[in-house]
């Protein structure tokens, strides 16, 4: 039977970004798919970048809108508005923006943890 999910979560963060979960850990820890999947909506304002990481886990990320970077050991990758990206587990990564910001949908499978993504100390701007 459809389960209906009536709202995300809003996930406070440091550096302006919003974070909606709509499914995973924190939105809809009972629905059988706390460690599956997890889905969110991400708002990052001009220049946001977080540190880098070696999560467990893969990512799909589709940007609505701005420009989504991904610094990896091969350099950077950009993703544009309605293009998607993934990012294995065990990869070495950090997402940031351009200079206009971003709007993207983050699909994590295992769903993402913060004890298995694995950020490095560098403090978020």
């Amino acid at each position: 039977m459809p389960e209906l999910i009536p709202s995300p979560t809003r996930i406070p963060v440091p550096g302006g970004k919003v974070i909606d979960e709509h499914v995973g850990g924190v939105n809809t820890p009972d629905a059988g798919l706390k460690s599956s999947v997890s889905v969110a909506r991400m708002v990052a304002p001009a220049g946001w970048s977080e540190p880098f990481q070696t999560p467990e886990f893969d990512e799909i990320t589709l940007v609505l809108t701005g420009t989504v970077l991904i610094d990896h050991d091969g350099g950077t990758l950009e993703v544009g508005a309605g293009q998607s990206v993934v990012t294995r587990g065990g990869e070495r990564i950090r997402y940031s923006c351009g200079p206009e910001g971003a709007e993207y949908v983050a699909v994590c499978l295992p769903a993402f943890s913060p004890d298995t993504v694995h950020r490095d100390d560098e403090a978020a701007s």
